[in-house]
C-alpha cells in the first residue's frame, strides 16, 4: 500500500461511464444518429438502446436534443445521418407503422385538428387504431377529469396534456414515447398522472421511453437511464448499475488534496469545505474507498445516489466535454 499522501494509479480509474447497452431485441435502437438544423447540431452520433419491456429515462436539460430524438423515432423529423429502428421497423421508411404501434405525448401541447371538441377529437384519434379500447378510454377520461365538450384549442396547458395522455394510452401501445409528460400539470395532477402510468404499466406491460428534465418525478418508474447533454449521449445503463457504481463519498482529506487525485479517480463532482470533502465518484465502492484510504483520507460515509442526483452529477460532469 502506498504511504499516506501518495496514492498510486488504481483500478477504480479504469471504470468508464458506459455508453452501450446490450439487448437481444431492443424496442428502440439508434446507430450514429445525428440531427442538424443548419449550423446547430441537436444530436451527434447517438447510439441509444432501449431494452424491450424497459422503462428508460432519458434525462437532460432543456435543449439537450431529447425532443429531436423522439421526433425522429416517430418519423416526424428526419435524421441528418445515422439510423433508427423502432419495434423492428425503420421509421424513415415506414413511419406510419411505427406510429400505429406507439403512444406519443409530444413536448408541444397543441395537436392537429385542435379546433375539434375534445370528445370528437378522441373519436377521430380512435379511428386510426384498431386496438383502441373504448372502455379503457372512458376510464382514462373519468380518471383524468377530461370534459368532452370544450374545443381542444381552448384548453389550458394542463388540460391539454391530460387529453394527450389519454390519446397515447387508450390503444394500449407496445411502446410509449413521452416527452415531458407532466409539463403544465399542477403538483396534485402530476402525482395522479404518475400513479396512472404506474397502474398502466402494471396492467399492460409496455416499453417506455420518457424524456424529461424533471428527473425526480419519474425516478420510481425507471429501470434504465440515459443522459443526454448538448446532443451527446454521455452514458446509458441500468438503474442497478447506476446505484452500484455512482456514489457520494464523505471523507476527511490530507492538506494536499492533489495527492488524492493522483490515482485518477473518476470524480464527477466535488464539494469541499476545509478538511471535509463530499465527492461524487464513478467506480466500485471497495476500490474507491481503498484508493482514498491509501491517499491518507478518512472515509466517513458512502451513499448511493437517487436518479435525480445522479443525473445532475453526470450532466454537470459532461457539460465541459460535450
Amino acid at each position: 500500500m502506498s504511504a499516506p499522501g501518495r496514492a498510486s494509479a488504481h483500478p477504480a480509474a479504469a471504470h468508464a461511464l458506459p455508453k452501450r447497452l446490450d439487448a437481444e431485441a431492443p424496442a428502440v435502437a439508434t446507430a450514429g444518429l445525428t440531427k442538424r438544423y443548419g449550423a446547430r447540431t441537436a444530436l451527434e452520433d447517438v447510439d441509444l438502446t432501449v431494452p424491450d419491456g424497459a422503462v428508460y429515462l432519458l434525462a437532460g436539460a432543456n435543449g439537450a436534443g431529447k425532443t429531436s430524438l423522439l421526433r425522429i423515432l416517430q418519423e416526424l423529423a428526419r435524421p441528418t445521418a445515422g439510423a433508427a429502428r423502432v419495434l423492428g421497423i425503420d421509421p424513415a421508411s415506414d413511419g406510419a407503422a411505427v406510429r400505429s404501434l406507439t403512444g406519443y405525448v409530444p413536448e408541444r401541447h397543441d395537436v392537429p385538428y385542435g379546433v375539434l371538441r375534445v370528445g370528437r377529437l378522441v373519436a377521430h384519434h380512435a379511428a386510426h387504431y384498431p386496438s383502441w379500447d373504448e372502455a379503457y378510454a372512458a376510464h382514462l377520461m373519468a380518471r383524468l377529469e377530461i370534459e368532452p365538450e370544450p374545443r381542444f384549442a381552448e384548453l389550458s396547458k394542463g388540460q391539454a396534456r391530460r387529453v394527450q395522455l389519454l390519446l397515447a394510452l387508450a390503444h394500449r401501445p407496445r411502446l410509449l414515447l413521452l416527452d415531458e409528460p407532466t409539463d403544465g400539470l399542477d403538483p396534485l395532477v402530476r402525482e395522479m398522472v404518475l400513479e396512472l402510468l404506474a397502474e398502466h404499466l402494471a396492467d399492460h406491460p409496455t416499453t417506455v421511453l420518457v424524456s424529461t428534465h424533471l428527473v425526480g418525478e419519474v425516478d420510481r418508474l425507471s429501470d434504465h437511464v440515459g443522459v443526454l447533454s448538448r446532443g451527446h449521449l454521455l452514458t446509458q445503463l441500468s438503474r442497478a448499475e447506476l446505484h452500484r457504481l455512482l456514489r457520494r463519498y464523505h471523507f476527511e482529506a490530507p492538506a494536499d488534496e492533489t495527492t488524492v487525485e493522483a490515482g485518477a479517480l473518476h470524480v464527477l463532482h466535488r464539494a469541499n469545505g476545509g478538511a471535509e470533502h463530499a465527492w461524487t465518484v464513478w467506480g466500485a465502492e471497495a476500490e474507491v474507498v481503498a484508493h482514498l484510504t491509501a491517499a491518507g483520507c478518512r472515509v466517513r460515509q458512502v451513499e448511493p445516489l437517487r436518479i435525480e442526483a445522479a443525473a445532475v452529477a453526470l450532466l454537470r460532469a459532461g457539460r465541459g466535454r460535450a
